[in-house]
């Protein structure tokens, strides 16, 4: 599938986690940043991007456990176009949304200086 109508397809079906991350970071609720979410960046469709700050926030399901290799590769193909990545768990969206929060907004803060 190409990517940019499957990227349209992830927003449509985006899980409960990646729900509660979005509502945080949408409307630049985030130290005034603007995200965008499911978006094509190159081959890749990434969850979260700060364009402004040239991050990637990316939430792992279960599912990441079995691809490891894969997201290394992407990860680094991603930050040599000089973009920083932040990966979190479902799990760390859920139980410690604010954890979560304040790893971003340091990220934030360290990319505008």
């Amino acid at each position: 599938m190409e990517p940019r109508p499957f990227a349209r397809t992830l927003r449509a079906r985006q899980t409960s986690d990646e729900e509660m991350l979005w509502h945080q970071l949408r409307g630049r609720r985030l130290l005034g940043s603007k995200w965008r979410r499911q978006v094509t960046l190159g081959p890749y469709i990434v969850d979260f991007l700060c364009m402004a700050a040239k991050l990637v926030v990316e939430l792992d399901g279960t599912g990441h456990l079995a691809q490891r290799d894969y997201d290394a590769i992407r990860t680094r193909e991603i930050e040599a176009q000089g973009f920083a990545m932040l990966r979190f768990s479902n799990d760390e969206v859920r139980t410690r949304l604010d954890d979560v929060l304040l790893r971003i907004a340091d990220a934030l803060q360290l990319a505008s200086r």
